[in-house]
């Protein structure tokens, strides 16, 4: 799970329903459940999507011996005109809402939101489904990975907001380790994760490294995917004309900013990666906390990365992170570091603008809500964590500077800069 784990028209905020309970027939009362808005994209551009189904028939899955690694990815992309009604696709599946809201997720492990008072199925994206892509040559691609436990979905927000910019982003789920994955034939793929944390003795440094080195895995697949597709493979009209497979970036929150980075070590085809508080040093062989650096922080990078730490426990600037500090002392190409103050881990994911309306609605506690994201303005949080991806990717895939990356910024004071 990410905390768990590795830690050892709509406008933000605005919520529909103004009460939590609802007068059933017998004129008793119930409790209705929470629903909540994601914050809208800022760019020029509509957004599609679009969900993919991928088996590697080469590789085991390393979770559920005896079958083929599948994946679900999604392919968001400019598109012509705004979804509206029916048009707006779902936040998630139905069979994978209905999971993610119940007490066995990981997700309600990861973030601690009251299993069946969120009506998950009712959130919508901004996206139309299925839609031709948007005219006008290649656009720069970006590869999203959550954390661990969090679907593919869990970014959302920062995933729309790049497309609205001209990025096509691909959103990659990891099975078994993702709370649920649901599949076009029905089947859902549920977490492994939940049901080993009882287990004694277990060795979660061994645990990490697996799962860590499957990401790496899934995700060098997906680009392998990425460069042999055809524009008759069955994908919405254009998208696949739209892909320029020669500026691709990738971010990822916690165990994704891991992977972000280190496939970036591994597969030159990724040329900047942007990592969002995602640890770097684990547990080792022998048990002992940080005796274990992955390659790429022991090696450092040659292409420009940018690390957004938070206020929780275990994170901040790299000055505070092991891994951090090796990379940042061992990497060449340029690289910074911010940290956004009154911030938690769960701050540059959808748990900051969607949690906040939910606990308002009594979905959350206000103590978990403080824990999950912190006291900072959600709106502001929202604001930082696309504005300063934005501007790492337009700088590196694009040649577009806006300099908000050269130091402190009066336009974000609560963003404080590494040196």
């Amino acid at each position: 799970m990410a905390a768990v784990l590795l830690a050892t028209t709509a406008v933000l905020g605005v919520v529909g329903a103004p009460g939590a309970v609802a007068a059933t027939a017998d004129g008793g009362q119930k409790e209705r459940q929470a629903r909540a808005w994601l914050p809208q994209p800022t760019g020029p551009y509509p957004v599609g999507t679009t969900a993919v189904h991928l088996t590697d028939e080469s590789r085991p899955d390393p979770w559920q011996p005896g079958k083929p690694r599948e994946l679900m990815i999604s392919f968001w992309y400019p598109t012509a005109r705004p979804a509206a009604g029916a048009d707006r696709a779902g936040y998630m599946a139905p069979a994978a809402a209905a999971h993610f809201g119940g007490a066995e997720s990981a997700g309600h492990l990861n973030y601690g939101f009251e299993p069946g008072r969120t009506a998950w199925s009712d959130i919508r994206t901004h996206a139309r489904q299925d839609a031709p892509a948007l005219p006008g040559g290649k656009r720069p691609v970006v590869l999203y990975s959550p954390g661990l436990g969090d679907p593919r979905t869990w970014g959302t927000a920062l995933v729309e907001d790049l497309v609205s910019r001209g990025y096509v982003v691909i959103t990659v789920d990891h099975t078994y380790e993702a709370s649920e994955v649901a599949f076009p034939e029905g089947e859902l793929a549920t977490s492994v994760f939940p049901g080993m944390l009882g287990q004694p003795g277990l060795d979660i440094g061994a645990v990490l490294r697996k799962s860590l080195s499957t990401r790496v895995d899934d995700t060098r697949f997906v680009l392998d995917r990425l460069g042999g597709l055809r524009s008759d493979a069955g994908l919405p009209a254009g998208l696949v004309a739209s892909l320029d497979l020669d500026r691709i970036g990738m971010v990822g929150h916690s165990a994704g900013g891991f992977t972000a980075l280190q496939t970036m070590h591994d597969d030159p085809r990724i040329v900047a990666g942007v990592n969002l508080d995602g640890q770097m040093h684990f547990p080792g062989p022998d048990g002992h906390t940080g005796v274990f650096l992955p390659s790429v922080a022991a090696d450092g990078l040659d292409r420009p990365f940018l690390l957004m730490g938070t206020n929780s426990e275990d994170s901040g600037d790299y000055h505070h992170q092991p891994g951090w500090d090796a990379l940042w002392r061992h990497s060449t190409g340029w690289h910074a570091d911010v940290t956004l103050t009154g911030s938690r881990h769960g701050s540059y994911t959808d748990a900051q603008s969607l949690l906040p309306q939910l606990a308002r609605q009594g979905a959350i506690t206000p103590e978990n809500l403080r824990g999950d994201v912190g006291d900072i303005r959600p709106e502001r949080a929202v604001d930082a964590t696309r504005s300063y991806v934005a501007s790492f990717f337009d700088r590196w895939l694009r040649g577009h500077d806006d300099h908000l990356l050269d130091g402190p910024s009066a336009r974000f004071p609560e963003m404080e800069y590494a040196k």
